[in-house]
């Protein structure tokens, strides 16, 4: 995944809080991703952890890359 998105390939949404597992974002907001500028995107991921923690999902880690 790109260093600019916080997707770490786990997508599964919550059906109690509609946010994916892997990342804290709706539907709404992975769907508007692209479209987003670049500040927009650097603050909706700087907002994501406090939001997974309030609802409490634990954030998981992103994969190491193969080699």
């Amino acid at each position: 995944m790109s260093k600019e998105t916080p997707c770490v390939a786990v997508c599964m949404i919550d059906p109690k809080t509609r946010l994916c597992f892997g990342c804290g974002r709706t539907l709404p907001e992975i769907a508007r991703w692209h479209a987003m500028e670049s500040a927009e995107r650097l603050a909706l991921t700087a907002l994501l952890p406090a939001r997974m923690n309030q609802v409490g999902l634990a954030p998981i880690a992103e994969s190491p890359k193969r080699t």
